[in-house]
């Protein structure tokens, strides 16, 4: 009985491992609005959806980092929906306070940019599989704006 219940569960591993998955990528990331208390970033994440019928995202979570340091981290809960067989641009606001922004301002240097890694968990709720987070990394320079950009 049990190898039985030992081939069960290979088979429905092994299928559940074939089924078509959504696949995201973490597009760009940008300085989105400079105010008196900080600063909010927009990250893009750009997500291919395989199926005909929309998929619900459940929650997106990101974590930004620089100079070894995390920055901002936090959850978007229930940002929408998955198009049916298309790709959806998600847009995720992050918000770095101000004093944290100015100790990332010294460490610009002459350049007048920030290295970065930032991280996103898309967790989308598939058919059959349930809940399933794709993990997505990028690493990139952010240029600051200047003092001229933002007056």
């Amino acid at each position: 009985m049990s190898q039985l219940v030992d081939k069960a569960k290979g088979f429905v591993a092994d299928k559940v491992a074939k089924i078509p998955k959504p696949e995201a990528e973490l597009a760009d990331l940008s300085v989105g609005h400079v105010g008196r208390d900080g600063a909010t970033l927009a990250g893009r994440v750009d997500v291919r959806n395989p199926y005909s019928h929309a998929i619900p995202v459940c929650e997106v979570s990101y974590s930004l980092k620089s100079a070894g340091r995390e920055v901002a981290s936090g959850t978007m809960p229930d940002p929408g929906s998955l198009a049916a067989g298309n790709t959806t641009r998600l847009d995720v606001p992050v918000k770095v306070p101000y004093d944290f922004l100015l100790s990332l301002a010294k460490d610009a240097g002459g350049d007048w940019d920030i290295d970065y890694e930032m991280r996103v968990g898309l967790t989308v709720d598939l058919p059959v599989v349930g809940g399933f987070t794709l993990p997505l990394t990028k690493s990139g320079e952010l240029k600051l704006p200047t003092l001229s950009t933002i007056f």
